[in-house]
């Protein structure tokens, strides 16, 4: 007999999935995250033989105004750190995607429209009158002996004379010239800006050199094609660069100068170094009045920048003559990076007024929530259309117009876009995950991130991503054209939305409904500094999460990133209860035994189409505890106690429906008949036995008039109209047919 019921028992939560089918969004992960090993714990820790590769460059590079000319050369020492032997080494390509035999435009779907224009037309036909990609002079070793090599689009495999054993290092040199594109014209993620007024450049390089792909112990080789829309994958190393441009050009890049006594006049070297000491607004080191002047400048001399940067990922520049240059000392703990901005005219008063300003804003609010910002700068650089990220440097769009006019929109587009891409050097410039697999992890995190920034600094900015109701729309539309977050870069559809909104959305969530701030904060900080200039994974992410917050979260990582549910909670019913007396025990404001009718006191829908409480409540009997219902315990219940406690009480009984698939807290807002209100949190768990429908039994003091499900929009519910209680309910297609038909 015993048995019988327990399987009976067992069967419950199935029968109870009768309307749906039973998905098992409770259940761990397991399986679905990659085994922990000693590289990688099951914390979410780097495990005791975590390794990763390092990857020094010594560069001397020249860019030529005239014809738009890279050409460089570098000497690269590679450190094998791994288990494994390497016979061979691959090296990014990645100006390839625009070379004459790139896949990318045989990759991009086309169409043809009624009407084209000449832009539009000169993108369908790729005929730029362009020779792309990188033009590769020699790869030698270190005795300038040549090494074999292999091009394969924009990858290129160099064959070493002998393995390269554990903790060994080899040295090569590669030499290479490409022509920088017209990024305005053909698009990019760098490139030229013209400026036909006075006949000048801004130039904003990037991927402007042979870099080693990353070799780890997740994915061997990281040698996916670029195709223009998954980012990079690389080694952390130190760097040596020395950057040759016309004299007349002032150079930002990554790293600290090392000769700045000849790369800046003596008055920008005396405003360099009090900027040095500055902390509470920018010091203008050129000014416009000094970059105008520059403009007209046509020099024939060449000047070269020095530059080193330690524990970079990668290294980047830009280089004008029309550059305006202001800086600010930013106090970080025992740190004082500088925060540079360099614009052209065209971006003032906007620029000289808030580029700064965010940069600061954007180190001090990141240091805080993830690690301290280690590097010595961070700058912003104004192009055209543009948001681009690097180590300590980023360019970015938000101009006014030629009277130096700006709407409010492009002023907070402006900053937002130099708080994300400041923000970058966190993710994933230091925590350096993998953008060519899971764009979510740097652009999602940094998303997120971007909106406590936002919320810090900037309260009167709208925000456009980062709060559960900003990505409603985009979660309850067509899932024929929706990924789930985890979905490799280049087959993601809705890219803003699936990589940058909902991560940021779903980890907002996250702090604010389920785990709250103190936790999530010190979870989200853990796993910052666990993973700084390392190689995170996604799973390293989840685990850590989990493991610095004693938080079980696989339903939620199971819903929110690997699938396409939504939230949509549904307030079916609610059903009003309260104690019955005796008829000899009758009182004047207590319900006496007997049921009303079941439809008006459920408060379900009547011919009015309105869902509203019952007049008068349900009833229900109390009775005493018989012994049987002890089994073998001696202690029994005070029953006149408990019904004491509970004669006055109102008890309402609420059926929830989850008709987005994705289970989620419920929040409850309560009114009462006097006016006052309350919120209570239930936890997505409520879901765990069923996962379609739940009923809970509320208990209260006074009696409720109205009941609003997430009334602060914390959830992402897609369809807040049947949140509330009491409601008008609209009428079906099927009513309208029926009312129709008569």
């Amino acid at each position: 007999m015993k048995r019988i019921v327990l399987f009976i028992l067992a069967l419950l939560p199935l029968v109870s999935q009768a309307q749906g089918v039973w998905e098992q969004k409770f259940e761990q992960l397991g399986t679905t995250l990659p085994t922990p090993n000693q590289y990688r714990t099951a914390s979410g820790a780097p495990g005791v033989d975590y390794w990763q590769q390092k990857v020094d460059y010594v560069i001397d590079v020249e860019l030529t105004d005239a014809n738009h000319e890279i050409n460089g050369s570098e000497v690269i020492t590679y450190t094998n750190n791994s288990p494994d032997q390497l016979a061979y080494l691959w090296v990014q390509l990645d100006q390839n995607m625009r070379a004459k035999d790139s896949d990318t435009p045989l990759t991009e779907g086309t169409a043809m429209k009624s009407e084209m224009n000449g832009k539009s037309l000169q993108s369908l036909t790729n005929d730029f009158g362009y020779d792309g990609g990188f033009k590769i002079k020699y790869v030698k070793d270190a005795q300038d002996a040549g090494l074999k090599y292999t091009i394969n689009k924009t990858m290129m495999r160099v064959d070493l004379p002998k393995p390269l054993k554990t903790g060994e290092s080899v040295t090569f040199k590669i030499a290479w010239s490409y022509i920088v594109q017209d990024r305005l014209n053909m698009g990019g993620r760098s490139g030229y800006e013209y400026f036909p007024k006075d006949d000048n450049y801004l130039y904003t390089i990037a991927q402007w050199f042979p870099r080693l792909a990353v070799y780890d112990d997740v994915e061997g080789w990281q040698n996916k094609q670029f195709l223009g829309q998954g980012e990079f994958a690389l080694e952390f190393g130190d760097y040596q660069v020395n950057l040759t441009v016309p004299s007349d050009f002032m150079v930002a890049a990554t790293g600290t100068l090392q000769n700045p006594k000849e790369a800046l006049t003596p008055t920008q070297l005396k405003r360099f170094e009090k900027a040095k000491k500055t902390f509470d607004a920018p010091v203008v080191i050129v000014t416009q009045e000094e970059a105008t002047e520059n403009e007209k400048s046509r020099a024939t001399s060449k000047k070269t920048w020095s530059y080193k940067a330690d524990n970079v990922r990668d290294f980047a520049f830009a280089t004008s003559r029309k550059f305006i240059w202001d800086a600010q000392a930013v106090k970080l703990g025992d740190k004082t990076p500088l925060a540079m901005s360099y614009y052209p005219k065209e971006g003032n008063p906007l620029w000289g007024d808030e580029s700064t300003k965010a940069v600061v804003n954007t180190l001090i609010t990141y240091s805080k929530h993830t690690v301290e910002y280690p590097y010595p700068v961070a700058i912003s650089v104004h192009t055209a259309a543009i948001g681009m990220e690097y180590p300590m440097i980023c360019f970015n769009y938000g101009r006014p117009d030629e009277n130096g006019e700006f709407s409010d929109r492009l002023k907070w587009g402006m900053i937002g876009v130099i708080i994300h891409e400041v923000g970058h050097n966190f993710f994933p410039m230091i925590i350096n995950s993998d953008e060519r697999q899971w764009t979510w992890m740097d652009e999602g995190l940094n998303t997120f991130v971007q909106s406590l920034t936002e919320k810090a600094f900037y309260p009167e900015k709208p925000l456009r991503r980062g709060e559960a109701k900003l990505i409603v729309d985009y979660m309850k539309g067509d899932k024929m054209f929706i990924r789930p977050i985890m979905t490799n870069s280049e087959q993601i559809i809705q890219f803003g939305n699936n990589a940058y909104g909902k991560p940021a959305a779903a980890l907002s969530v996250l702090r604010e409904t389920i785990m709250g701030p103190e936790l999530f904060d010190y979870a989200f900080k853990t796993y910052s500094e666990r993973w700084a200039f390392k190689h995170p994974s996604p799973a390293d992410f989840f685990r850590t999460m989990e493991d610095a917050s004693a938080v079980d979260l696989d339903w939620f990582w199971k819903g929110w990133f690997y699938s396409t549910d939504h939230v949509d909670v549904s307030l079916d019913k609610v059903t009003w209860y309260k104690m019955g007396v005796p008829e000899e025990e009758t009182v004047e404001d207590k319900p006496k035994k007997g049921k009303k009718d079941k439809k008006v006191s459920e408060g379900t829908a009547t011919d009015g189409k309105v869902l509203d409480f019952a007049e008068e409540a349900e009833v229900f009997e109390f009775k005493n505890t018989e012994d049987k219902n002890y089994f073998e315990f001696m202690n029994r219940v005070d029953d006149a106690a408990v019904k004491l406690a509970n004669e006055n009480k109102n008890f309402y009984e609420l059926t929830f429906s989850n008709k987005g698939g994705l289970v989620t807290p419920l929040i409850v807002e309560w009114t009462y008949e006097d006016g006052s209100s309350e919120t209570e949190y239930i936890p997505a768990e409520i879901w765990r036995m069923n996962e379609n429908e739940v009923k809970k039994v509320f208990v209260k003091d006074k009696k409720v008039v109205n009941i609003v499900i997430d009334p602060n929009e914390e959830t992402a519910d897609t369809n807040t109209e049947d949140n509330v209680f009491p409601r008008v309910e609209k009428p079906s297609d099927f009513d309208e047919f029926k009312s129709g038909s008569n």
